[in-house]
C-alpha cells in the first residue's frame, strides 16, 4: 500500500476520534454547541472525505488497470487537505469569540481544503482515463492486487 494511502486512512481515523471527542463534549456541555461547525467538519471533511481519498487512491488504479496519474500530487493533496482542515477547525473555534483573525484563518483553510479536493479530482480523473504521461508504462494489476508485469524495471 502506498504511503499516502496509509496517511489518508490514519488521518481519517484521527479526525474521527477528534470529531467524536468534540461531539461528546458538546453533548455533556451544551454551551459548547458554538463549536458545532468544527465538529461537523472534523467528521465530514476529516473522517469521511479522508477515508474516501485513501480508499480511492488504493482501489481506482487497481479497478482501472492504470497507474496513479501523479503520486506527487496525491502527497501534496494530503498536506493541503490536513492543513486546510486544521485551519478551518481553528477558524470555526475562533469565530464565536469574535477573534479578528478568524475569517482569515477559516478562509485560508477553506481554500487549502478546496485545493486538495481539486487535486484529487484531477488525479483520479486522469487515472481513470489512463495517463498519457504513462502511456506504455501502465502496469496491469492482477487478482489480489499483485502486479503481473514490471514497470520501468521495478516489480
Amino acid at each position: 500500500m502506498e504511503w499516502f494511502v496509509k496517511a489518508f486512512l490514519k488521518a481519517s481515523i484521527t479526525w474521527l476520534a477528534l470529531g467524536v471527542t468534540l461531539g461528546v463534549g458538546i453533548a455533556v456541555h451544551p454551551q459548547l454547541i458554538i463549536y458545532r461547525p468544527a465538529h461537523v467538519h472534523m467528521n465530514l471533511l476529516g473522517f469521511v472525505t479522508m477515508m474516501i481519498y485513501g480508499v480511492a487512491y488504493h482501489v481506482i488504479p487497481r479497478f482501472t488497470g492504470h497507474q496513479l496519474h501523479m503520486r506527487s500530487l496525491a502527497a501534496l493533496q494530503w498536506w493541503l487537505a490536513n492543513a486546510g482542515l486544521a485551519l478551518m477547525v481553528v477558524g470555526f473555534c475562533l469565530a464565536p469569540h469574535a477573534v479578528p483573525a478568524a475569517p482569515f484563518v477559516l478562509g485560508t483553510g477553506g481554500v487549502l481544503s478546496a485545493s486538495a479536493a481539486y487535486c484529487f479530482a484531477y488525479n483520479i480523473w486522469h487515472t481513470i482515463d489512463g495517463s498519457r504521461r504513462h502511456a506504455g508504462l501502465a502496469t496491469p494489476v492482477g487478482i489480489g492486487g499483485r502486479k503481473s508485469t514490471t514497470v520501468a524495471g521495478k516489480v
